[in-house]
């Protein structure tokens, strides 16, 4: 039997144990964000509803921390994550919204039925200043410091359990 006939199968038997291998590892849930620590590009977007200013990058620095929430009328998770933005409203926290390819109309609508947390809400018809942030997706929560850099992000809507969360990176962002 020549050598040659072996190979294939030690190949794959490499394959096979490789995989075993990875399928042992612990699970990795927290994506690591690339903009965490570094300054908000600079941008500046319309208004996307009618009763609410856009947003400049410029609104982030003026020494108070804010959080950037990237939504859409158009996304289930950002209706469940309404109440828990309204909640954090209600204990002091500003929240400045960024609508991701929406059309004013239809933010008016989202916020009439979920209710309007934001002070401000630009609108990113390309979703330039979304991608610039590194956010891949709707919705996503960024905590800006009062000096206009990132220093937390939190992928996916915003449950309950998450909201103490956000008041202690709120916290430490103010320090």
């Amino acid at each position: 039997m020549s050598w040659r006939l072996w190979v294939p199968l030690l190949l794959f038997s490499a394959f096979l144990g490789l995989a075993a291998y990875q399928l042992t590892q612990p699970k990795d849930d927290v994506v690591e964000s690339r903009m965490v620590g570094r300054e908000l590009p600079y941008f500046t977007l319309p208004p996307a509803s009618l009763d609410r200013p856009g947003v400049d990058s410029r609104d982030f620095y003026d020494g108070t921390p804010k959080l950037l929430n990237i939504w859409a009328s158009w996304c289930l998770p950002c209706i469940a994550e309404a109440p828990q933005l309204e909640a954090l409203k209600e204990q002091g926290v500003e929240i400045v919204g960024v609508a991701i390819k929406d059309e004013p109309v239809d933010v008016m609508r989202f916020l009439s039925q979920h209710g309007n947390p934001y002070t401000r809400i630009g609108r990113d018809d390309l979703s330039e200043v979304q991608l610039g942030i590194g956010s891949s997706g709707v919705p996503e929560t960024f905590v800006i410091d009062g000096k206009g850099i990132i220093r937390y992000q939190h992928i996916g809507d915003i449950r309950e359990e998450h909201v103490p969360i956000l008041l202690e990176e709120l916290r430490k962002a103010g320090t």
